[in-house]
């Protein structure tokens, strides 16, 4: 997890390609970051909504609302994420 301002916003790696959503789960406001990454989807960890991490799509109930999704730049060492913040 990482903050751009006040948006929290969950990291993932696919692949070795880094992506980035808003943290909060549209549901009931769980940590996405604090869920698991199974076949590139963001499983929330308090009641199972699945968002694809590269996205925001929702993709399973309780959740009907998708995420936003954020552009990863790796550069040498730094990693940047355009937030707009």
């Amino acid at each position: 997890m990482v903050q751009c301002g006040e948006r929290s916003l969950a990291l993932s790696n696919i692949d070795g390609d880094l992506y980035a959503i808003d943290n909060i789960c549209t549901h009931d406001g769980g940590p996405l970051g604090e869920g698991s990454l199974r076949r590139g989807r963001v499983i929330c960890p308090r009641h199972g909504a699945a968002f694809d991490a590269k996205t925001g799509k929702v993709l399973t109930l309780p959740a009907v609302k998708s995420v936003n999704a954020y552009r990863v730049i790796v550069d040498g060492d730094d990693v940047l994420v355009e937030c707009d913040e």
